[in-house]
């Protein structure tokens, strides 16, 4: 059967950025395999756009997803504030256990997750 590996997070920024976050999720696979589990909110309120995905994928599908999210993590400031793309990403691997994926500063780094979310993986 494989390896699988369950991600879930979200992104946060602003509404020129939705719009190329939008191209780039849905560029990258046209026949939908994972990008259909992204979720954008059909209101957004307020000053920031979230963005939501949650996914249970084949391990050799995350190396894809990372690539997306470095895309995503690219994308310029778009107003005054000079405010990046953000978001906080929990990567559950069958066998390697959980990561913390962290959007921020025009990257992703990847770290260990705190114990406290170790629930998620029960």
């Amino acid at each position: 059967m494989g390896v699988f590996v369950r991600i879930r997070g979200w992104l946060e920024c602003d509404d020129r950025q939705l719009a190329r976050v939008k191209e780039i999720v849905g560029s990258e696979d046209p026949d939908r395999t994972y990008s259909g589990g992204w979720g954008f909110p059909e209101r957004q309120y307020n000053f920031t756009n979230w963005v939501f995905f949650g996914a249970e994928m084949r391990e050799q599908s995350v190396d894809w997803f990372r690539e997306q999210l470095r895309l995503v993590a690219q994308i310029l400031a778009s107003d005054d504030d000079n405010d990046l793309v953000t978001g906080l990403f929990l990567v559950s691997h069958e066998v390697e256990g959980m990561s913390e994926w962290q959007v921020r500063d025009g990257g992703v780094v990847i770290g260990s997750a705190s114990g406290e979310y170790q629930y998620l993986d029960k």
